[in-house]
């Protein structure tokens, strides 16, 4: 189960709770990110970035990681990526691609403990043929990485093409050989522009140990891969050459999944933000004012990640599922999100839950102008009482084994209506 799969179409229960549960959307978040985006240039893509922005955006964030914590030199994606490429057939080619690979993380992990790439007192940048030498070996990892992620598309990287055609030339001085040369200027201007802003102070107050790359999520029921946590900080890179359209819906839903994800708290985290690699912009919000502006029905942060867990539980491992297998398993969840709805009590604002404010006149119905307009959205989406029945998608996928009512029940005894 995936939290990226799971945001991506509105009707799986992973997505319903989250339109739900905030109750504003991103908008507000959006204008306020906006407000904090100001930028002289951004740094574009040079032409023979063309279809690999991913994997340059891949190795720029792995690099900007290491920069602040050297503790994991290859990300758990790649290696990965690298024992699964053993499974590929055919002339012996997957076997190379294993052994080439493994010759590249020993290769990566030297290089990063040389250079002391995460020690304070030195700059965030090494010299420049060392750092076009660790954006061929990243931007080799990204290659690796998408194995792991999508293997359909593994089957066009360069890697992939050039092991295949030749499995008994395939080396790791030949891999390396194989990045375009604007996917390294691409990777090392991102990170000198890094140098010169708000990750290069962030990066001097804190320590090597106060820092995660690639925080993973005790307990979690679903897959989820933040880039760093930085001293309560839980920040995320962005590579877009459109950073000022990068707080969508789904970045936000993305940041509160990995915010709702740390359960037991094991990362400490008061604040959640963006950094933009191609605008140097670093925006970030206290928890408290994010969950805010995202109207979030339950600002106790305890609580929200309580009933995110419940949810994960409840549809053991089918949170980001599209499609059941019978009705009746469609309306055991549709059940389990029911149970887990926010419920206005007398005075609180059905959209928002929050307490409505004193009225000298009428009776207020809503807290403010913003939720009155987003009562109609909501409803619309059957998510508000008052407009359509809240369906799921008509079943289509194999047997699930998702709980009776009883564990429902169970499940959500500690949130009372």
């Amino acid at each position: 189960m995936s939290l990226v799969d799971g945001l991506r179409s509105p009707h799986t229960p992973l997505r319903r709770f989250m339109d739900r549960e905030l109750s504003a959307g991103a908008s507000r978040l959006r204008i306020n990110y906006r407000a904090q985006h100001r930028a002289d240039q951004i740094l574009l893509p040079p032409p023979g970035v063309a279809t690999e922005a991913g994997t340059v955006g891949t190795a720029i964030d792995q690099r900007l990681r290491l920069a602040f914590t050297a503790a994991s030199p290859v990300d758990d994606a790649s290696l990965k990526g690298i024992a699964c490429t053993g499974q590929i057939g055919g002339r012996g080619a997957g076997l190379r691609m294993r052994a080439v690979g493994n010759e590249l993380a020993a290769r990566l992990t030297e290089t990063t403990l040389r250079l002391n790439l995460d020690n304070r007192e030195m700059p965030m940048d090494r010299a420049h043929d060392e750092e076009e030498d660790l954006a061929r070996l990243l931007i080799a990892a990204a290659w690796y990485q998408v194995m792991a992620r999508n293997p359909f598309g593994f089957a066009h990287t360069p890697l992939s093409i050039t092991a295949l055609q030749h499995p008994d030339g395939f080396t790791l001085d030949r891999l390396l050989k194989l990045p375009h040369r604007d996917l390294v200027d691409d990777v090392v201007h991102q990170l000198y522009l890094a140098t010169t802003g708000p990750l290069e102070d962030l990066r001097a107050r804190t320590r090597p140990e106060d820092c995660t790359g690639g925080p993973t999520f005790a307990g979690a029921r679903i897959t989820a891969d933040a880039d760093l946590t930085v001293d309560g900080l839980l920040l995320d890179f962005k590579s877009t050459r459109h950073p000022l359209a990068e707080m969508s819906q789904r970045t936000a839903w993305q940041l509160t999944g990995y915010l709702l994800l740390d359960a037991a708290d094991q990362y400490r985290i008061d604040s959640v933000g963006l950094y933009l690699t191609r605008s140097g912009v670093l925006a970030s919000w206290p928890v408290d004012d994010f969950l805010a502006l995202l109207g979030a029905c339950r600002r106790d942060l305890t609580e929200l990640r309580q009933v995110f867990a419940a949810l994960l539980t409840g549809c053991r491992g089918q949170a980001d599922a599209r499609y059941f297998a019978t009705q009746e398993e469609t309306d055991r969840v549709r059940r389990l999100l029911q149970y887990l709805a926010p419920v206005a009590g007398p005075g609180h604002c059905p959209v928002c839950i929050q307490l409505l404010p004193e009225s000298t006149g009428r009776p207020r119905k809503f807290c403010n102008p913003w939720c009155r307009g987003r009562a109609q959205v909501l409803q619309h989406r059957g998510l508000l009482p008052g407009g359509p029945h809240p369906l799921l998608p008509a079943p289509r996928k194999p047997h699930l084994d998702l709980p009776d009512d009883a564990e429902i029940v169970s499940l959500t005894a500690r949130f009372p209506r």
